[in-house]
C-alpha cells in the first residue's frame, strides 16, 4: 500500500461509518415504501385475529343454522374466481405501468374494476338472503364473526374499488408522474394482498364449513 492510500483510506472509512441519522433525509420512495408496508403489515394482525375469533365462535350456533346450511358453495366459487381472477388483471395492469402504457393501463385497471364490482355483488347477494333467512350477525356468535370477517375484507375490496378510481383519475390528469406510479403500484400490492386474505376466507370459512 502507498502512502497516499494510507492517508486517503481513514478519510473515506470515515464518510463511511457516518451514522444514517446523520445522512439527511430518505427518499420519498423509500418512505412511503416502508409506510405502506406498515400499513400492510397492520392489517395483516387485523384479518389474523378475524380469524382466530371466527376459528373460536365457529361452533357457536346458538341452536341456530350451520355453515353448510346456508352457504351457496357455487356462488362462493363464482365469487372467487372474480377475485382471483382479479388479480390477474391487476397483474397486468401493474406491467402497463411500467411500460408507461396508458390505453392498457386504463383497459385492465377497468376489469379489474368489474371483477371487484362482480365480487361484492355476489357477497351482498349472499348476506342478503342470510339476513332474509333470519340468519343475520345477531343470531349467533358463529354469525357474528362471520358476518365481521367476511364484511371487513368486502370492505376493503370497496375501499380498493374507490382508491382504484381515483388512481385512474390521477393519470388521466397527471400521467405517470413518479409520484402516481408510486400510488399505482401501492394500490396493485394491496389488491394482491386482499386476494391473499379472501384464500383464507374461502378455505377456512366456506371449505372447512361442517
Amino acid at each position: 500500500m502507498s502512502l497516499v492510500d494510507a492517508l486517503t483510506e481513514p478519510t473515506e472509512r470515515s464518510r463511511d461509518d457516518t451514522p444514517i441519522s446523520e445522512r439527511g433525509p430518505a427518499p420519498v420512495h423509500i418512505v412511503v415504501a416502508f409506510g405502506f408496508w406498515l400499513f400492510l403489515l397492520s392489517d395483516i394482525v387485523l384479518f389474523s385475529a378475524l380469524f382466530a375469533a371466527y376459528a373460536v365462535l365457529s361452533g357457536q350456533t346458538a341452536g341456530g343454522p350451520i355453515g353448510p346450511q346456508l352457504f351457496d358453495r357455487t356462488n362462493v366459487l363464482i365469487e372467487t374466481g372474480c377475485l382471483l381472477l382479479s388479480s390477474f388483471t391487476c397483474g397486468l395492469c401493474t406491467l402497463s405501468i411500467e411500460a408507461r402504457n396508458r390505453l392498457a393501463t386504463y383497459i385492465s385497471a377497468a376489469v379489474t374494476f368489474a371483477l371487484g364490482v362482480a365480487f361484492l355483488a355476489f357477497e351482498l347477494t349472499e348476506f342478503g338472503r342470510m339476513v332474509a333467512q333470519g340468519a343475520g350477525p345477531t343470531r349467533s356468535a358463529f354469525l357474528s364473526a362471520f358476518f365481521t370477517l367476511v364484511g371487513t375484507h368486502g370492505l376493503h375490496v370497496a375501499f380498493g374499488l374507490g382508491w382504484l378510481i381515483v388512481m385512474m383519475a390521477q393519470v388521466a390528469t397527471l400521467g405517470f408522474r413518479p409520484m402516481v406510479v408510486r400510488r399505482l403500484l401501492c394500490f396493485c400490492l394491496f389488491w394482491h394482498a386482499l386476494d391473499i386474505v379472501w384464500i383464507g376466507v374461502f378455505t377456512i370459512v366456506y371449505l372447512g364449513a361442517h
